[in-house]
């Protein structure tokens, strides 16, 4: 479906185009997000910045997201999942601590001298390379929205129609590329899809 991340961001941005979308901000998820959100804030001609999410994983399956929290402290947590894993309190608060710091760090190291963009009253536009569970990209629309964002949008090339559809109650508009039914993986739906370094994701931040 595509190539690579930035040809996912040509193509989410052909998209933007046909529901006139004007954003004052691109904000990407990182890393992976980093080359579609560049390419989409270039065609648009607006400034790119980042939101960082981290899951909250289950005491036994870290891989289940239990939650999931934000840079600036912004919680979501599963209500419907929650209840049936019987997960203590404490252990909750020590995750919730320490991967918001892993959050907030990885704000620090790309963002470095650059001043945090100001989302006060601006439609904000958070672009990433896909969205599975949905879990650390609420926690992101959250953020923004806490941030004084006056609209939220949320732009993807590929997700679940399940996880999608979750999503337009978070966001003020949800727009998807591709919403195929048999979904196991982001990765799936790209020719290639490595990992992004972080002198990368710090290059894509810098417009290089």
């Amino acid at each position: 479906m595509f190539k690579t991340r930035t040809d996912a961001g040509h193509q989410l941005a052909d998209v933007l185009d046909d529901h006139d979308v004007h954003p004052d901000i691109v904000v990407a998820v990182p890393r992976g997000g980093l080359p579609v959100g560049r390419v989409v804030a270039d065609r648009l001609g607006v400034p790119l910045g980042i939101v960082t999410a981290r899951k909250l994983g289950a005491p036994h399956n870290p891989e289940l997201a239990v939650g999931a929290v934000a840079a600036d402290g912004t919680v979501w947590l599963n209500e419907t999942l929650l209840p049936s894993l019987d997960i203590e309190e404490a252990y909750l608060d020590d995750q919730i601590t320490a991967e918001r710091r892993a959050a907030a760090e990885m704000v620090e190291r790309y963002l470095g001298d650059r001043l945090p963009l100001d989302y006060e009253g601006k439609t904000v536009l958070i672009v990433d390379d896909g969205v599975a569970t949905g879990a650390t990209t609420i926690a992101c629309i959250r953020q923004m929205k806490d941030a004084g964002a006056e609209r939220v949008i949320l732009a993807v090339p590929v997700g679940p129609p399940d996880t999608i559809e979750q999503l337009r109650a978070e966001a003020d508009e949800v727009i998807c590329v591709e919403s195929p039914p048999h979904f196991t993986a982001v990765g799936q739906f790209y020719e290639s899809f490595a990992q992004v370094s972080d002198e990368q994701a710090k290059r894509y931040l810098d417009g290089d």
